[in-house]
């Protein structure tokens, strides 16, 4: 059992934290920018909430962290109340925020100034494998501090690997943002021709799913596409946030991510329909406007 802080409660950090107490059986303590947020998970997990930052990370041995982006995350590690103003020699950061290579680094280097660690450890997995702690982790860290760590953060995971140095975390989590957006797209597509074609969608795509073009895009999102429901999920607002972050590092390493890039542009369309918090299906709901 290890003295453990969560950084940040939202769809994902909410049941992630749940799972560090329950599972884990670590003794946790949790911080909102919503303090009545903390406050519930307090009492529903049996743990404890501090309401800054610098509160909740005093004297842990892991300081968990999920929030929305570079600039929330340098607000709540290097702010006036950040977690990063209390913590003691030693103490492991690990932040499953999606975020930039670049902030990754620049965190990690102050992290090793003030004499503690700090792991990139973007998940995937959604929602649902947040409530049901099958979320797949992507680490960057040095191997001896990620060894340390693995085994508290594997009570919210399946799967749990090492990608390398700091940053690199952050790097695979862009391959599989970049991956997502390709097949959904082609999902969509696939979707769309079949209904113009005048198909039973769920008959051939139950034939589909077991062949070469089977993903699990198409086992999870093809029976609510089909009836066009699209209030779950992954927004596409936190997806256009993702891809943003590709495109911009596309830009530093002199990758060629074109239909990326024509995929970010559809979902600008689908915000452009109001559905910014629809799920990252919707881009079906493009094609049938």
């Amino acid at each position: 059992m290890a003295k453990v802080a969560f950084i940040g409660l939202g769809v994902m950090g909410y049941p992630m934290a749940g799972h560090l107490k329950t599972r884990g059986e670590h003794e946790v303590t949790v911080y909102n920018r919503t303090t009545a947020k903390a406050q519930a998970w307090a009492q529903e997990f049996k743990g404890s909430f501090a309401t800054t930052p610098a509160e909740a990370a005093r004297g842990q041995d892991f300081v968990f962290c999920c929030v929305g982006n570079d600039d929330d995350l340098r607000a709540v590690t290097l702010g006036e109340d950040g977690a990063f103003q209390s913590m003691d020699k030693d103490t492991i950061f690990i932040d499953n925020t999606t975020a930039s290579a670049e902030v990754a680094r620049e965190l990690d280097k102050e992290a090793r100034q003030r004499g503690f660690h700090f792991i990139d450890a973007p998940v995937s997995g959604g929602q649902a494998g947040a409530v049901n702690g099958v979320l797949t982790v992507m680490c960057g860290a040095d191997e001896a501090v990620f060894e340390k760590a693995k085994p508290v953060i594997s009570a919210y995971a399946r799967s749990v690997g090492l990608m390398g140095a700091v940053g690199n975390g952050q790097l695979a989590k862009m391959m599989n943002q970049i991956c997502i957006a390709g097949i959904v797209q082609g999902l969509a597509e696939a979707i769309h021709f079949g209904k113009c074609a005048g198909l039973d969608i769920q008959t051939v795509i139950d034939v589909l799913s077991k062949g070469a073009a089977g993903s699990w895009q198409m086992e999870n999102r093809t029976p609510t596409m089909i009836k066009g429901e699209y209030e779950f999920g992954f927004a596409a607002d936190w997806m256009r946030k993702d891809l943003k972050i590709c495109l911009e590092e596309a830009d530093r390493n002199g990758a060629t991510l074109a239909l990326t890039a024509l995929v970010d542009q559809y979902y600008k369309d689908v915000q452009k329909l109001g559905g910014g918090r629809w799920d990252t299906s919707s881009l079906l709901a493009r094609l049938e406007k």
